[in-house]
């Protein structure tokens, strides 16, 4: 025989309105706000997409027009290949952020954008890249910062509901 009392008769100055019912309260309504919070997920994600992308096109349509010159700064630099790496980073940039815009092909687009801000941060802003941790404001303020963060987020997050990619994927799930 269990000589202590039921549950719903023990009761302590902790139960019935006490701290533990208040901090349930408060799981609910955490939980209820993060899931309020988690619908502006894929408009934050197109809303990325469509300002970077365009900054982005912009600077790629830019360097396609006056290859030459980015050539020339790739040679500056010391990048191999200096007229190759022109012609597939003014075209990536500018292509690729069409892709990005749309939605399609957005991991990968992210990927190929943060590898080329990564090597414009080693290139061409060394001793900001360097000092990430020692002077962060150095980093953060360099041009390649606000790309490399875009394309990040859009490489960890995907484009979204809001794109061509969740479309294919759908239909993808539907034909399997």
């Amino acid at each position: 025989m269990n000589s202590l009392p039921d549950d719903d008769v023990w009761v302590t100055p902790y139960d019935q309105g006490g701290p533990r019912d208040e901090m349930k309260r408060l799981i609910k309504l955490y939980a209820e706000a993060a899931a309020l919070l988690s619908r502006l997920q894929s408009p934050f994600l197109l809303a990325v997409r469509l300002y970077w992308g365009w900054q982005f096109a912009q600077t790629g349509w830019g360097k396609l027009h006056d290859i030459a010159k980015i050539t020339a700064f790739f040679t500056s630099l010391i990048i191999p290949f200096p007229g190759f790496n022109a012609h597939f980073i003014s075209g990536l940039e500018f292509f690729g952020e069409i892709l990005l815009i749309l939605g399609l092909g957005t991991r990968l687009v992210g990927f190929l954008l943060a590898a080329n801000m990564f090597v414009a941060y080693w290139t061409a802003d060394h001793e900001a890249l360097v000092s990430i941790f020692s002077d962060p404001g150095k980093f953060y303020v360099a041009d390649p910062f606000t790309f490399m963060l875009a394309s990040l987020i859009v490489l960890v997050f995907g484009a979204g509901i809001l794109s061509l990619d969740y479309i294919l994927e759908r239909q993808a799930e539907g034909q399997a």
